[in-house]
């Protein structure tokens, strides 16, 4: 769809098909599911396309409905699906979501050798990833396999070199490893990253700490441009080499927060790249991903660029 040099944000990851239960309960006491896109790292691609950035994808799917679906998705969305391997024979993740009272959520996967799990490193374009501004993975994306997580490293190494960004996101799920393997991963991919997207959760499960010290702890082996810590309905706080800058939230009437977090990242990167200053950056992501949380499931309620305007507007902003 675009030419190599016009894609500026490309992501990596694994997509998944979402089924989101229609009321709040126990997975095994729902019966009606919603069926809709997920996955980190698309969630957040879709974000920057429909907030006006050139993007691309890149994973491998498998050649079944599900996937066929993911590349209706991308293509509708106007991102560019060069990049995304159809894997013959492979299948494409799914998951569910149970909606808790008060907005929150769990989640039962199945995603086990997926075909998204089978990337490598020698599946990367080379060429289309030395002409990206910005590189975005996840600590979801180096859990699915020890091949996702050399083609997150290799990948983000033939970015920087060329002058790219590399984005990451912690994204710390216990139910995929253990914060004892998952912290030297991830510990080493926050150690190439120009910007770091953490939750105060991610903080928490991850070192059992505060946010300030599980701060101190990456400055002490990372070196990044921005760290952001993302605090829900309170907002964010960024740190632009140590220096804090404190966004509120904005309050909402949430129905459900999946994928909200992922928006916000893309919001952040879409605002980064049009050179707004970084207190505007934290209130443009705030709102995308506030209104990320007032629908059902991961990718339906991400905003376009218009509602994001008149949101901002309605709060004087």
């Amino acid at each position: 769809m675009w030419g190599l040099r016009m894609i500026d944000v490309a992501s990596f990851g694994e997509p998944m098909v979402e089924f989101c239960a229609t009321d709040v309960g126990r997975i095994r006491d729902v019966y009606l599911f919603r069926r809709g896109w997920g996955g980190d790292t698309s969630n957040f691609i879709v974000a920057v396309a429909r907030l006006g950035v050139k993007a691309g994808y890149i994973c491998r799917i498998g050649d079944d409905e599900f996937g066929k679906s993911f590349l209706e998705l991308w293509q509708n969305e106007g991102i560019d699906t060069s990049q995304v391997i159809i894997e013959k024979g492979g299948f494409t993740a799914v998951y569910f979501i149970s909606l808790l009272p008060g907005g929150g959520h769990d989640f039962t996967y199945y995603r086990k050798d997926s075909a998204a799990s089978h990337y490598s490193p020698s599946d990367l374009n080379p060429n289309y990833l030395s002409k990206l501004k910005v590189f975005h993975s996840s600590g979801i994306s180096m859990a699915i396999s020890e091949n996702c997580r050399k083609t997150v490293f290799k990948a983000a190494e033939i970015v920087k070199a060329n002058g790219g960004i590399f984005s990451f996101d912690v994204n710390f799920r216990p139910k995929l490893w253990s914060p004892q393997i998952a912290k030297s991963h991830i510990e080493k991919a926050m150690a190439e990253a120009d910007l770091i997207f953490m939750s105060k959760e991610d903080a928490s499960l991850l070192y059992g700490e505060e946010t300030d010290k599980v701060i101190e702890k990456i400055y002490s082996f990372a070196k990044p441009k921005i760290i952001v810590v993302k605090m829900g309905g309170e907002g964010c706080l960024i740190l632009d080499d140590g220096e804090k800058i404190n966004v509120p939230g904005f309050k909402v009437n949430v129905v459900d927060t999946t994928g909200a977090g992922d928006a916000f990242d893309g919001a952040f990167i879409v605002g980064l790249l049009e050179g707004k200053d970084l207190e505007e950056i934290g209130i443009f992501a705030n709102a995308v991903g506030a209104l990320t949380t007032t629908g059902l499931g991961a990718v339906a309620p991400i905003p376009r660029r218009r509602d994001v305007e008149d949101f901002l507007r309605s709060f004087n902003m």
